[in-house]
């Protein structure tokens, strides 16, 4: 079992990209194998790498290089993120694809080839680096594709399939690990391009980011089995979809929003919420958002973006850190054992779920699978059509099939990506 944390430079958060302190940068790796990790994901920014469609910043790519060095220093593992794209409720997109010069970089075909040719030379120059490990496309790129974003970049599945076959086969060249990585919004969100049978079963890996300020704290209470749950209940969802019965499932992105926590709970939301996820039989690792705060003196953050690091902006260990560094240390050796209940999915022809947000918080599938959990039956998913296959079932141990009595949309999700922004209420 693998643990990490998104890596948030402790001195000027991913602005740091402008300005490296390598010495703070340093610091930071060597707190973060202290603590017990052993592998760190990195955002390098999208138009600092590429501010032209054909000039790739040779600088940028032997920073981002420099820093996948440093880390390997420490002992830890690198994996590396292309196109941000989207953090943290700001969109960092190249000056070619906007206002002027907007474009979609998931179907131009001129973009989709200069994405391509980014991400070919970044993990050409970082397989030079023993401590590499591996690319995501991108952070949450979906987001940019569907509402509720302002300028979306509209697609199809089939032009989303085309662009995840492209920037993958890039990424393979690195040989390191190639996947990408979503936000909820393609599992909960009817109509969405990028589709759960995608995220099943495209890339070396499935990579889910559990949020519960998506609706799940608003529905079911901060502290809930539902909220703490909802990580593993994420992971076991994606391996519904996925045609490979063993395939891996990362934890990409996990942390303990204070607009829906108190931050005297994050500590115990922590624990509860990493011991329910190894649970997952297929589980790759457990990667926390994130590292450090965000400093207090950057502006126009979602409050609670302040709050997610292990460590305080000084660089002082929060008891939150102290309590992940004691489950890392204390479960690198989890095995968790075959789920034989399943909880069904109805899927159309395409092994699409027939109704997204009958999965998401509220939706009659979620409170299906959380009864289960709760009952104490360690429920799996597991999409209809193959459900049906008697080998499938045999293959992943699944015994017993419980199928939802209703089919409903999702009552207390939001699509909204940081709803500090406005009070969210349940629906």
């Amino acid at each position: 079992m693998r643990f990490g944390v998104n890596y948030t430079p402790s001195h000027g958060w991913f602005y740091a990209w402008l300005d490296q302190d390598w010495k703070s940068i340093d610091h930071d790796f060597e707190q973060i194998a202290a603590l017990g990790m052993d592998h760190v994901r990195v955002f390098p920014l999208w138009p600092v790498l590429q501010p032209n469609r054909t000039w790739i910043n040779r600088k940028g790519v032997e920073d981002v290089r420099h820093m996948v060095h440093l880390a390997g220093e420490h002992g830890l593992d690198v994996f590396v993120d292309v196109f941000q794209g989207h953090l943290s409720s700001f969109d960092f997109l190249p000056s070619w694809l906007v206002t002027w010069h907007t474009g979609n970089m998931f179907t131009d075909p001129d973009a989709v080839s200069a994405e391509c040719e980014l991400i070919r030379v970044l993990g050409g120059e970082l397989a030079k680096e023993p401590a590499f490990k591996g690319i995501t496309v991108g952070n949450e790129v979906n987001q940019l594709s569907d509402r509720p974003h302002p300028t979306k970049m509209t697609a199809t599945p089939d032009q989303i399939d085309g662009w995840l076959d492209a920037t993958l086969e890039a990424a393979a060249t690195s040989g390191g690990k190639a996947l990408y990585s979503v936000n909820d919004g393609v599992w909960f969100l009817d109509g969405h391009p990028f589709t759960p049978v995608q995220s099943g079963n495209k890339g070396d890996m499935t990579a889910v980011h559990a949020w519960v300020f998506n609706g799940v704290a608003q529905g079911y209470g901060a502290m809930s089995e539902e909220c703490t749950s909802y990580a593993l209940y994420l992971a076991e969802l994606s391996r519904a979809f996925s045609r490979d019965s063993g395939r891996k499932v990362w934890l990409q992105e996990v942390g303990a929003p204070e607009n829906v926590l108190e931050t005297s709970d994050t500590p115990e939301f922590c624990r509860r919420t990493v011991l329910s996820a190894l649970d997952c039989p297929d589980l790759w690792g457990v990667t926390w958002w994130c590292s450090h705060d965000v400093p207090a003196v950057m502006s126009d953050f979602p409050p609670f973006e302040h709050a997610l690091g292990l460590f305080d902006e000084r660089g002082q260990l929060k008891p939150i850190g102290e309590v992940f560094g004691q489950l890392a240390r204390g479960h690198r050796d989890d095995v968790a054992s075959t789920r034989s209940t399943a909880v069904v999915v109805d899927v159309n022809s395409d092994g699409e779920p027939a109704l997204r947000s009958e999965c998401g918080p509220g939706g009659s599938l979620f409170d299906t699978w959380m009864r289960e959990q709760k009952a104490g039956t360690r429920p799996t998913v597991i999409a209809s059509d193959l459900a049906a296959d008697p080998a499938v079932l045999e293959a992943r141990g699944i015994t017993r099939l419980v199928r939802c009595e209703e089919h409903t949309g999702a009552r207390f999700y939001t699509a909204v990506s940081d709803p500090a922004f406005d009070e969210v209420e349940a629906a």
